[in-house]
């Protein structure tokens, strides 16, 4: 039966890679493109939002998933309120991303006050339904009951958080999708080995979507994911954080992202993750200082090599991110079930 409810995860990859060509020829046709900043003369033709497929393809995984449960197994396990408030607070993240896209980036997009409330209003559907624990463990505090204070306070910051940091660290081809697919299948996992299979099943649609969509974003890319893309992916690692119980583990995973937010802070918010192209291709630091985690891989990277190119930063960080994960599995492993 596990392997029947797989064919969801297989069904999302698939409806990627039917229609992530189709959405980058249609782009092409009417315009709806945008510049790859980190290559020499900057090309100005790369598809657009293709993360609006990624997010399709995921609900529909998701859906199909929902059915076999419905009319196969014929149980819901009382998941079916929580999986319908994913796809929806998800669906409203995607919207909102996909509207900031529209505006375009060069014209900041979104305000970033209108930004934060919009993201903190789609999480009124995990509000409504109660969802997580609201028993948590504080470092140094202890063990407490955050009553109400856990669905109307935490998890609205917990989205936003989760939403605007992981948008952060951007900008260089497959870094997001990449990171998408790191976090989220070690998520997976740990769902998985803390008795919510339902759940890692979720985030294996998502994941399947985005390894598809990785080898139309890596270097060099065909298509960008967009707002559209990064806003939902953000948004199901806190989802999944929350519905899991496991917040802790998801906080130490987005140490690259809070050191992302650090650096960017430092500059304002207002410094570009690019860097600094030369004429052979190669990238040099955009700024003096370091405003964010792609200039501090270029700052390394120029000390082991003499040409640093755009692929190098993003494997330096997948690498990086690797280790987050890594080291995350051996401080919580033996407390998964705790989690």
């Amino acid at each position: 039966m596990e392997i029947i409810l797989l064919f969801s995860v297989l069904l999302s990859a698939f409806f990627t890679l039917i229609f992530l060509p189709k959405w980058i020829r249609k782009t092409k046709e009417i315009g709806f493109v945008w510049e790859d900043m980190n290559k020499k003369n900057c090309p100005k033709d790369i598809a657009s939002s293709g993360g609006i497929v990624v997010v399709m393809a995921f609900v529909i995984g998701v859906l199909f998933y929902v059915a076999i449960r419905t009319f196969l197994i014929e149980t819901s396990n009382g998941i079916g309120t929580e999986i319908f408030a994913v796809l929806f607070t998800l669906l409203l993240l995607s919207l909102i991303g996909f509207i900031d896209d529209l505006f375009g980036w060069k014209q900041e997009g979104l305000s970033i006050k209108f930004r934060l409330l919009l993201c903190g209003m789609a999480s009124i559907p995990l509000i409504v339904i109660n969802a997580g624990n609201h028993v948590v463990s504080i470092p140094f505090v202890g063990i407490i009951n955050l009553g109400l204070a856990y669905p109307l306070l935490l998890i609205p910051l917990g989205i936003v958080g989760s939403t605007t940091t992981y948008n952060f660290l951007a900008g260089f081809n497959g870094l997001e999708a990449g990171q998408g697919i790191l976090i989220l299948s070690f998520l997976s996992f740990i769902s998985y080995s803390t008795g919510s299979p339902w759940l890692s099943v979720i985030g294996l649609c998502m994941v399947a979507s985005l390894i598809v969509f990785y080898f139309y974003n890596k270097f060099p890319a065909k298509v960008f994911p967009g707002d559209v893309l990064t806003y939902p992916v953000g948004g199901l690692i806190a989802l999944m954080a929350i519905l899991g119980n496991f917040e802790k583990i998801a906080v130490f995973l987005f140490i690259p992202y809070i050191l992302e937010t650090l650096l960017k802070l430092r500059g304002g918010l207002k410094k570009h993750s690019f860097g600094k192209v030369n004429l052979d291709g190669s990238l040099d630091m955009p700024y003096e200082k370091i405003y964010g985690l792609t200039h501090l891989s270029i700052f390394i990277l120029k000390k082991l090599k003499k040409k640093v190119y755009e692929k190098d930063v993003t494997y330096l960080i997948f690498i990086f991110q690797i280790i987050i994960i890594l080291v995350a599995l051996v401080i919580f492993g033996e407390n998964f079930s705790n989690a």
